[in-house]
């Protein structure tokens, strides 16, 4: 009989760089290995455990279990309802569509904006999106995705997408027409490295939407649910989008999803256009209730603004003592970027040997995405490490 990773390679297909752990329990912002090693996640499952190994999200889980666990959307469920009123509640959308996951999510926005340009006008069904995004991996999603790494291998992809440069105006304009029917953007570009949208480009955006009648669309599966500090990364640029895409932290650690619709759109797509046999399901979306009552009914938003501008501060500080290796910081709320350059997976792997879990993405930037309820100590417990590993490489 193999290891617990011989088995994983033996059995499942290997599609990820698995990291060299065995975690046997989690607990706050700490996963603890079979000889109760702890180590300090800054991974928080890729931005999904917002409120880190909350006991309180098992609870609901477990209290939703002992009812039912599946019916299927030919029956109403109230922790679907409740999310869905939280979440209607909370931001500018009028309805909610529920999905299993981010990419699923951004499938569903997809077919919305081709229905809604072609009710228009039959041409209208042209799709715009970032070079350097992420939006997903099945083939809508990775037509979105303006990275050809991704693309190059499953093509032919969708047509009619096309691709702008991130934060560049003209670029933007050049690719707008009449047949636009929809712009898909991240107001923070996650996989590309924690990159940030500027108000003059939304402002542009938000113009040419008015001209050319497109519809907006936001993917704040990454930042959305208090990430950013705020319940929506969005909501710092002062306009209203016409869809929002969500998933990771909203289903607590469980396979969720979800649309926000404005009401403008909540017609648009009829019964028989979409659906999904588990989307919703009232297990997830009761985790889901859990997490977001949380995230709009206490003062976490207000803690993870002050807490982040703490890190971000002290980052700044290491910057100056380590000109040479840490290139830029960029980021807000509790998602940041450290650009090392080519020390990343070097910095990663000695912080693995130091109980520190870091995430690196697009080759160079150290990834933070710590628990949102992350405790001063715990950050500096981050920060003396961080140094330490710093001045090591």
């Amino acid at each position: 009989m193999g290891s617990l990773h011989e088995n994983d390679k033996k059995y499942i297909l290997n599609l990820y760089n698995r990291l060299n752990l065995e975690v046997e329990r989690a607990e706050g912002v700490y996963l603890y290995d079979k000889d109760n090693n702890k180590y300090l996640d800054m991974y928080s499952g890729i931005s999904v455990n917002n409120l880190g190994y909350d006991k309180g999200i098992a609870k609901a889980i477990k209290n939703q279990v002992d009812k039912y666990i599946h019916l299927s959307n030919y029956f109403v469920s109230e922790p679907t309802v409740n999310l869905a009123k939280l979440l209607v509640d909370n931001s500018f959308a009028s309805k909610v569509y529920f999905s299993n996951s981010g990419t699923e999510a951004n499938e569903g926005a997809l077919k919305l904006c081709r229905k809604y340009g072609r009710s228009i006008n039959e041409d209208k069904v042209e799709i715009l999106s970032a070079l350097n995004s992420f939006h997903g991996r099945t083939c809508g999603g990775l037509t979105l995705t303006g990275q050809e790494k991704y693309q190059k291998d499953f093509k032919p992809l969708l047509s009619g997408v096309n691709y702008f440069e991130f934060n560049n105006i003209e670029s933007l304009r050049e690719c707008v027409s009449e047949n636009t029917c929809a712009v898909f953007l991240e107001v923070i570009q996650g996989e590309g490295g924690i990159v940030e949208v500027s108000q003059e480009f939304i402002n542009e955006v938000v113009k040419l939407s008015k001209i050319y009648n497109f519809l907006i669309v936001i993917d704040e599966i990454q930042t959305g649910i208090g990430r950013s500090g705020d319940l929506f990364a969005f909501e710092k640029y002062n306009f209203t989008p016409d869809v929002v895409t969500l998933a990771k932290s909203i289903g607590g650690g469980l396979p969720l999803g979800a649309i926000l619709v404005s009401e403008r759109l909540e017609e648009v797509l009829k019964i028989g256009d979409h659906g999904s046999t588990f989307g919703g399901n009232p297990v997830a979306c009761a985790a889901g209730e859990f997490v977001l009552d949380k995230v709009v009914n206490t003062n976490l938003l207000d803690e993870v603004r002050e807490k982040s501008k703490y890190i971000l501060d002290e980052l700044q500080k290491l910057k100056k003592d380590f000109p040479t290796l840490i290139k830029e910081i960029r980021g807000r709320g509790m998602m940041i970027g450290v650009d090392v350059g080519e020390s990343a997976i070097a910095i990663r792997d000695n912080a693995m040997n130091n109980n520190l879990l870091l995430n690196v993405t697009n080759k160079t930037v150290i990834r933070l995405l710590p628990p949102l309820c992350i405790s001063y100590n715990e950050i500096n417990e981050f920060l003396e490490k961080f140094r330490d590993i710093l001045s090591k490489i």
